[in-house]
């Protein structure tokens, strides 16, 4: 068995497509197609677009067999397994929505996650559901009480007999997909994302923001239910006719190296990641790694955050320079899955560009005064990473509260509009409603403008508010992070009604440490740290590893841990909001 191969004979090109249909047909003209690797780095499965389409076509006819009309959408554990694949194209040639669902399940979980699932199976009313054989005990049980037409592992579908119908692929408004997302601040939503709308989006990836070429390819352990892992890494290489290699999210948390291994190996030039990514690659290098890896075809090395934090990148960047690993690679993004992926690229071939302002300024008024960038410190600054230019569909408003448009250098919610901006959260019009006025999308996210450039500097609903102060929750976490014996990744500030009632600064993190005396001691450090740079009180707590909620794209959800939080605290009582909040996470 080989891989696909990454340069074949057809004309490249990026746009033209009346749905995602033509755009298979036209990359199973060529060689290339989807790689898949096991846990120990090898090739376990190899589908070619030709392949795809075939077995596409072939899979859509036995789904119609089952009688359900145009548009019945079909959830697909999101697994990265070739059937993910089948599924998601079956359902475009059939006239049906696939949807997208997660595979990640925490330890001691289960009974979350079947929630979780039969919780998204209703509110798309999935008609059929399909799951690799990891995942169908949890897949069967949360669809147990709805009555799907057919539920279950592959074999099920194949057992189907086929339709004797020509296929009818969606057209151009009809839905390519739902996308959930995330909920790191609320429980996710499936956004309704059209034909033309994806393939908006993809076009403007490729040609925008990530200049792809033939000589391209793409390396992903992203989770396919995840807009950055479906959008950048299944659909943005077949609309480009690029080759993608494969390693899955759980196959990465275990040996991250194998990621730069597949780098190495087959020579990738554009590949992605959250921050934690990167952090926790550099976290497991060993000296030994420097004369087994070759980095240096890897062109493209995107970050998206929140908000991005420079300093776990610049490590990696550090520690993999005798790797031929280059540092102007980094291309920092801004997106979501409510517009399809991508809002804004940085310049490719820059680097990192931070952005150093003064940090008391910032959070007593949101003016974000310049600093040199020799000025950088914990003390008296703060960095954001520019995010760089909208792509071009794109126009962007900086807003107040009350809707009034800001100036250059002032924080304020960011707000969007263009042709890849999703058509609504599916049936939840009340929830739509909430996010998008006269074509505009209100993002949820805090930022300032310089010039045509966007910096991030948080979630609306997770900023601190002390005493009349906005302080941005990862600048805690980053804080806190810089004391030894706290991991990067596993902390979470936010406010939370204290004793009295009136909210405080809470910081949960995560520690091995059993000690008491230790715990205190780690404790008192980061209390004190936050006090010397930021001048408040934080109320801090420790929680053995593991404990920290995630969503389902495996942020930490601060949401999630702060009803946890408030549900284990003594002094519930004394505050009649603090147990509505503790209400609320007992269910």
């Amino acid at each position: 068995m080989k891989p696909t191969g990454t340069t074949g004979s057809l004309p490249i090109r990026h746009e033209g497509f009346g749905n995602l249909v033509e755009a298979l047909e036209y990359a199973a003209q060529g060689e290339s197609g989807y790689n898949f690797y096991n846990g120990r780095g090898e090739l376990h499965a190899v589908l070619s677009y030709a392949d795809l389409r075939d077995e596409a076509k072939t899979l859509a006819r036995r789904l119609l067999g089952l009688g359900c009309p145009r548009g019945s959408r079909v959830a697909i554990i999101g697994e990265t397994d070739p059937l993910f694949h089948r599924f998601f194209f079956a359902c475009q040639y059939a006239g049906y929505v696939p949807v997208a669902l997660p595979s990640s399940v925490q330890i001691g979980a289960r009974n979350a996650y079947v929630q979780q699932i039969r919780r998204m199976l209703q509110t798309c009313d999935a008609q059929m559901a399909v799951s690799p054989e990891s995942h169908v005990g949890f897949l069967m049980e949360a669809a147990e009480p709805l009555g799907l037409t057919c539920c279950g592992l592959p074999s099920e579908f194949d057992a189907i007999a086929e339709a004797d119908v020509d296929l009818l692929p969606m057209a151009g408004d009809e839905l390519a997909y739902l996308q959930y997302t995330s909920g790191s601040t609320r429980f996710p939503r499936g956004v309704a994302i059209t034909q033309k709308v994806a393939l908006a989006n993809l076009s403007e990836i490729a040609i925008h923001g990530l200049k792809i070429t033939e000589g391209d390819r793409m390396v992903s352990w992203l989770p396919l239910y995840h807009d950055m892992g479906l959008v950048g890494f299944l659909l943005v290489p077949l609309a480009s006719q690029l080759s993608v290699d494969y390693l899955s999210p759980r196959t990465f948390a275990m040996r991250p190296r194998l990621w730069l291994k597949l780098i190495s190996e087959n020579r990738g030039t554009i590949s992605s990641s959250p921050p934690f990514g990167y952090a926790l690659c550099a976290k497991r290098l060993r000296w030994s790694d420097c004369d087994r890896y070759d980095l240096s075809s890897w062109r493209v090395a995107c970050v998206g955050a929140e908000r991005i934090h420079a300093e776990p990148l610049e490590k990696f960047a550090q520690l993999l320079k005798p790797n031929g690993f280059n540092p102007e690679a980094w291309v920092a993004c801004y997106g979501m899955a409510e517009c399809t992926l991508a809002v804004s690229f940085a310049p490719l071939g820059a680097g990192l560009e931070i952005d150093v302002v003064e940090k008391e300024l910032m959070y007593a008024t949101g003016k974000a005064r310049s600093l040199p960038l020799d000025q950088r410190d914990l003390d008296h600054t703060l960095s954001f990473v520019d995010c760089g230019e909208l792509m071009p569909s794109y126009q962007m408003e900086i807003r107040d509260p009350d809707g009034n448009v800001l100036d250059e250098r002032q924080c304020g919610h960011i707000w969007v509009k263009g042709t890849s901006v999703m058509t609504g959260y599916f049936q939840d019009a009340e929830a739509t409603a909430e996010v998008m006025v006269d074509g505009w999308l209100n993002t949820g996210d805090i930022g300032y403008r310089v010039g045509a450039r966007l910096m991030v500097t948080a979630r609306h609903k997770d900023v601190i508010i002390i005493n009349g102060r906005n302080i941005w929750p990862q600048d805690l976490e980053h804080l806190a992070e810089e004391v030894e014996g706290v991991r990067y990744g596993h902390v979470s500030a936010f406010a939370a009604p204290g004793p009295t009632g009136t909210d405080m600064a809470v910081l949960v993190t995560e520690s091995h440490e059993s000690n008491p005396a230790k715990q205190k001691q780690l404790i008192d450090e980061i209390k004190a740290q936050i006090q010397i740079h930021f001048g408040i009180v934080c109320h801090v707590d420790l929680v053995p590893s593991g404990t920290l909620p995630r969503t389902s794209s495996g942020k930490l959800s601060r949401s999630q841990t702060k009803r946890d939080f408030v549900a284990r605290q003594s002094w519930v009582e004394t505050s009649d909001e603090l147990a509505a909040v503790a209400a609320e996470a007992n269910g």
